[in-house]
């Protein structure tokens, strides 16, 4: 029997367009929670507010010690509004991270700069650890989940 080029590659073809073809929204590639951070990140230290919240999911979650915020909305005035303006230079030293189509994480410990709020306050530091949980939004792309910190006091800079 005799096969035409045409259609040997197109019978070679067929699985791979089976795989790739799978139904919009059912299912997300899983993403690389070191990239989706990284991208925060820089947006929260270049304070690109519009940028940072653009990465909220509607029904994001922080907690922070007896703080917890709910939804986009309270996030966004509780944390981000409030605090971005006066935290920089966030960096983090990732321990754990995991990935699927599903969620992706890392967790580790971070540090910032803790700028003075008004002025004659002391600039300061701060560190602890960090949580930060990923899904995928109807629209395929990931938003931050949940947020959880638990930091150390903050110490004065000298």
């Amino acid at each position: 029997m005799r096969i035409s080029l045409a259609r040997f590659v197109l019978l070679g073809a067929l699985p791979l367009l089976a795989a790739c073809s799978k139904s919009a929204g059912t299912t997300a590639t899983a993403a690389n929670a070191a990239d989706l951070d990284r991208e925060f990140i820089m947006a929260w230290n270049n304070k690109d507010l519009e940028k940072t919240l653009g990465f909220l999911a509607d029904d994001v979650q922080f907690l922070q010690g007896n703080a917890h915020f709910s939804g986009k909305a309270e996030v966004s005035d509780k944390w981000v509004r409030a605090t971005q303006s006066s935290i920089s230079n966030l960096k983090t030293s990732v321990v754990s991270s995991e990935s699927s189509d599903k969620l992706t994480y890392e967790a580790g410990t971070f540090s910032v700069d803790v700028l003075p709020v008004a002025a004659g306050q002391p600039a300061g530091y701060g560190e602890g650890n960090f949580l930060l949980l990923w899904k995928p939004a109807a629209d395929g792309t990931w938003k931050l989940s949940y947020a959880q910190l638990e930091d150390l006091p903050v110490q004065r800079r000298n």
